[in-house]
């Protein structure tokens, strides 16, 4: 995943090092000099993510994040401190200026890059997010943006996993005065612990015996009351390589041994102000958007949304030269359902298949109903091999267990897929439908139950 990074800070040998850096990793830079020019350029332009250097003349980086984090036009933009101060204090007041990370000089290139490309994950959720909620109601994001005033961090459920009580322990007392701190010494039990959305945060240790903390954090993620929640790991220098592993898997952040109380505090604070912001924004979305977008069976968007959404969505990828995946899919043979077993089972096998196709798509993917048994799931951000990922993993998950007609006997059903991407700075919303058209009609020709792709 590509982004625009800002790089600020007022030594042009920083600047140049760190674009280097991040250039030779296919992100696109731009820089400024001074915290009041790094404001200017947020507020005009599209910016993914900032590094702000800490010690700069006029306006420092903690004022420079406070104004960023200030502003409701630039709040929402991940925030990357860069220092060469070391000291736990320094990088508290960071946290608490509103950056989302630090990270001090010298700088190592596996946590820079490890936590840029965290952050811009971050970013493009949020980015979503906040775009379905203009496509659906411009009001869903003033709301938001409201009810941010009144998100705090205190009382924060958090689960903390670690297979040494006396390390547990310790880090709870760190915490418990203003969170509400489970300790979980059974690894094998997270994923059902947290599967009923309870917790707002878990604290992983990296050291868990017999257990590999990463399948951990991917098996709590796979429910869907906990297929946001945020995690922190907690790491031994020697862990530098997993942890790496794990921000790719999307962990959210690490913190290192020792751990040092403050520190703690303000990033285990800033996860969950982070995570009430985007369950706050979700429920603006879900409460605003009128039905006349929504599709009354499956509770999936409609056509109407769609192709609103698809316009702004191109037009957005277009211009930033960034990847974008569409996928059309229609269920194979669904008129014999409705001739066979009656329309309210054809009903209720659409409200199943919507049901599979939300647990097998991505946060950041918009899954719609097209019409009749025809479906279109838009990915930004997705190349070729992800889309496929995706599609096939819908494809599997509706071929691979029958739909229950109330009869006993369960219908097997299966879908064919069609992908195209946005390749062509010449696609229009309707060449990159025509594409993903063609392609199903390749896949219906072609024996059905299968995904395939008209990339161009």
């Amino acid at each position: 995943m590509t982004a625009r990074v800002l790089i600020v800070d007022d030594i042009p040998t920083n600047v140049r090092l760190l674009e280097a850096r991040l250039s030779a990793e296919y992100f696109d830079v731009v820089t400024a000099a001074s915290g009041k020019e790094a404001l200017a350029i947020c507020a005009a332009g599209e910016v993914d993510i900032v590094l702000l250097d800490v010690m700069m003349p006029e306006m420092d980086g903690f004022e420079a994040c406070a104004r960023l984090k200030a502003d409701p036009r630039t709040s929402h933009i991940p925030v990357l401190m860069v220092t060469a101060l070391d000291q736990p204090s320094d990088r508290v007041r960071g946290l608490e200026s509103g950056a989302d990370d630090f990270i001090t000089k010298p700088i190592d290139d596996v946590q820079l890059m490890a936590r840029v490309r965290s952050l811009v994950r971050l970013k493009a959720l949020t980015d979503e997010l906040r775009a379905r909620a203009r496509t659906g109601q411009e009001i869903a994001v003033e709301e938001a943006m409201r009810a941010m005033d009144s998100i705090d961090d205190d009382n924060g459920r958090i689960l903390l996993i670690d297979t040494d009580p006396r390390h547990a322990e310790r880090l709870k007392g760190y915490l418990a005065a203003t969170n509400r701190v489970d300790v979980l010494t059974h690894p094998a039990e997270a994923a059902l612990v947290v599967s009923d959305g309870t917790y707002e945060l878990a604290l992983v240790s990296m050291a868990l015996g017999d257990f590999d903390p990463l399948r951990v954090c991917s098996q709590m993620r796979t429910a869907e009351l906990s297929r946001t929640l945020p995690i922190i790991l907690i790491a031994e220098e020697d862990d530098k390589p997993r942890v790496v592993r794990g921000l790719d898997l999307g962990v959210n952040d690490f913190i290192m041994r020792p751990v040092e109380r403050n520190e703690l505090l303000a990033r285990v604070r800033t996860q969950i102000r982070r995570q009430r912001y985007a369950m706050e924004l979700r429920r603006s979305v879900n409460n605003t958007l009128v039905l006349a977008v929504t599709d009354e069976l499956t509770g999936l968007y409609n056509r109407r949304y769609f192709e609103r959404h698809l316009s702004m969505m191109l037009a957005k990828a277009q211009e930033q030269h960034r990847d974008m995946a569409m996928m059309l899919i229609d269920m194979d043979y669904f008129k014999s359902v409705n001739d066979m077993h009656g329309h309210d089972t054809g009903d209720a096998v659409l409200r199943e298949f919507a049901d599979r196709l939300r647990r097998n798509i991505r946060g950041v993917d918009l899954a719609c109903r097209f019409g009749g048994e025809e479906f279109v799931i838009l990915m930004p951000d997705t190349d070729l091999h992800q889309a496929q990922g995706v599609a096939e993993r819908v494809r599997n998950a509706v071929a691979e267990k029958g739909f229950d007609a109330g009869s006993g006997r369960p219908l097997n059903v299966t879908v064919s897929v069609g992908l195209a991407l946005n390749d062509q700075h010449a696609d229009t919303p309707e060449s990159l439908l025509k594409r993903a058209d063609v392609a199903l009609y390749r896949a219906k020709r072609e024996g059905r139950n299968r995904v395939v792709c008209d990339a161009a």
